[in-house]
């Protein structure tokens, strides 16, 4: 069991939350993703899901996970990729708000630990592009060797209205 280290400091773009420490990294289409590990539950096959009529179509259903029916997000088909099922394609399992999630990616690689030289604050950008949910960038390895990840607010990603997944607050 590796030991526990204490929490460091983290780059921080303005109006974000602080980038984890450790992150699951995984691939959707030809880009690499982090999320913090803190919210992964577990990492399944895929597995069809039960669909849901009327559902966006980043919705894919939903699955009895030992009793529980759980929700399935396509996180590709959410960012606008092709969604393509291989034998890489995985069920990541987030617990989000109080809730149990499922989210579809193409693979998931490993768990890295990040300092606060590998983040960077995440890009702004005009109106055109929703970057919300983006916290940083983080910079892991050297020269040809060196992999970029798109460090992700997974929980904000996911209980976002536009995800079907929370209804709207009532005044």
């Amino acid at each position: 069991m590796a030991a526990h280290t204490p929490h460091q400091p983290q780059a921080v773009a303005a109006g974000t939350t602080p980038a984890p420490n450790e992150v699951l990294t995984l691939r959707l289409g030809a880009e690499e993703y982090g999320i913090d590990i803190l919210r992964v539950q577990e990492i399944r096959s895929y597995e069809p899901p039960t669909r849901i009529a009327g559902a966006p179509s980043h919705v894919l259903g939903v699955t009895n996970l030992r009793g529980v029916i759980v929700p399935i997000i396509d996180l590709r088909c959410r960012f606008g990729l092709e969604a393509t099922f291989g034998g890489n394609t995985v069920t990541v399992v987030l617990g989000i708000g109080g809730r149990t999630v499922g989210a579809v990616v193409d693979a998931v690689s490993d768990v890295v630990a990040l300092t606060p030289g590998h983040v960077k604050p995440a890009p702004e950008f005009s109106g055109a592009v929703d970057a919300g949910h983006i916290t940083g960038i983080a910079t892991l390895g050297d020269g040809e060797r060196a992999r970029m990840l798109i460090l992700v607010d997974i929980e904000n990603l996911m209980s976002g209205i536009e995800m079907g997944l929370v209804s709207e607050t009532v005044h």
